[in-house]
Parts: structure tokens; C-alpha cells; sequence
């Protein structure tokens, strides 16, 4: 049996783009589950901060972020949402940006590396997107990340020391430089293999395609019953 194929994964938890294409890899992966030989794969996610500089209580909704950040009228940035709101629909993503609080990510990217630590981070991060994007959950604060990676399984005091010893900073300031360094300026970002490189929230049957291509250049022999 080949090595699994490998897709790292360039996001940040509250980029909408990130959850869809979350999703839609999933699917995409899931497409492939019936195959006769179907592809192996190992996801992991690596840190992005699209806003680095704000605040962890951002005064305002998300539209007021968006306007300020990206300079566009309010009208523009209501229509743009509402695209991406019928999108995540159609991945089966219910958004709700009238909750939604804007913060500073760097704290949930954190977390992401404690749970990849302790084999949850897949856990975590469906928690943190479907927290910030769905429930209007706050995910800047040390309290409320505690909160949600104990959901997921992991350790309250654990968790609350390496997120007040930042002993994963190192971890997503390495990410965000390897990043640098493959010259990924937005996200999601697929790296898959090493070498293919997949920009944005590209449909299922997208990915569906790209693993069973690559899984059948690997000459994988189906065993013989």
C-alpha cells in the first residue's frame, strides 16, 4: 500500500472561503470512498492570519470590519456576503454573519496546534469554524477557546496553560513563514503532495479528481482476493 497522499491545508478560522473549501474537500474525499481502490489521504491544517491586527473585542458587526478593512461601501459588502452566505448553502453551511464576532485569530490558531498535539485538530477546527461562522461564538478569547476545545476532548487546564504560556506561537509564526515561502498571499490554500499547489474553495468533484489522479500515477496494485 502507498503512503497516503498528503494535503496541507493554508486557512484561518475566520476566513468564510476556509470553511467552504473544508467542506468541499471533504466531500471531494468522500466521492472517492467507493472507489475499488480509493484513495488515502492526511489532511492537516496550517496557520493563516488574513487580519493580524485586530483587536480581539473588534467594536462592530462584520460589516463594519469589511468596510473599514477593505475600504468598500456597506452596500457592497452586504451583497458580497450575501454571495458567500448562498454558497456555504450549497456546502451545507448554514452562515450567520448578523452574530458573528469579529476578532484577532492568532489565539485560535494556537489551540489548532495544542489539538494537533493531542490528535484533535481536525476536532478543533471543524469546532472553531462552525463556532465563528454558525453560533456566533467568540474565538479570540482565552476563556471561550477553553471552552470549545474542552467540547472537543481536550483538557481544560491543558489547554488554558499553552494558550497563557503561548507555547504554540513558535508553531503558527513557522506556518505562516512557510507560507511566506510557497508564496501563498490568500486562502484557502491547498498544497497536496508537496508539489501540486490548489488556490481557493474549489468544487468537490475538483478534489475528487486531483487525489484519484494522483493516487492512480502512484501505480497503486489493487490486492488480488
Amino acid at each position: 500500500m502507498s503512503e497516503p497522499i498528503s494535503i496541507d491545508i493554508w486557512s484561518d478560522i475566520a476566513c468564510p472561503w476556509c470553511y467552504i473549501g473544508k467542506r468541499n474537500l471533504e466531500a471531494g474525499v468522500a466521492a472517492t470512498a467507493s472507489d475499488e481502490d480509493a484513495p488515502q489521504v492526511n489532511i492537516t491544517f496550517h496557520s493563516f492570519e488574513l487580519a493580524p491586527d485586530t483587536p480581539v473585542d473588534f467594536d462592530g458587526d462584520e460589516i463594519d470590519f469589511l468596510s473599514g478593512h477593505k475600504g468598500m461601501p456597506r452596500e457592497q459588502v452586504e451583497q458580497m456576503l450575501a454571495h458567500v452566505t448562498d454558497v456555504a448553502a450549497q456546502a451545507g453551511l448554514q452562515y450567520r454573519f448578523d452574530l458573528l464576532q469579529h476578532t484577532n485569530t492568532v489565539k485560535a490558531h494556537e489551540v489548532l496546534h495544542f489539538a494537533k498535539s493531542k490528535g484533535l485538530q481536525h476536532e478543533m477546527e471543524e469546532r472553531l469554524m462552525s463556532a465563528y461562522f454558525t453560533e456566533g461564538r467568540h474565538v479570540g478569547r482565552i476563556d471561550d477557546l477553553v471552552a470549545l476545545a474542552v467540547e472537543v476532548g481536550l483538557d481544560e487546564d491543558e489547554t488554558r496553560t499553552a494558550l497563557e504560556s503561548n507555547a504554540h506561537l513558535d508553531d503558527v509564526r513557522a506556518d505562516q513563514a512557510q507560507a511566506r515561502a510557497y508564496g501563498i498571499n490568500g486562502v484557502p490554500f491547498f498544497v497536496i503532495d508537496g508539489q501540486y499547489g490548489v488556490s481557493g474553495a474549489q468544487p468537490a468533484e475538483t478534489f475528487a479528481n486531483v487525489l484519484r489522479d494522483l493516487w492512480a500515477k502512484r501505480g497503486v496494485e489493487t490486492p488480488v482476493a
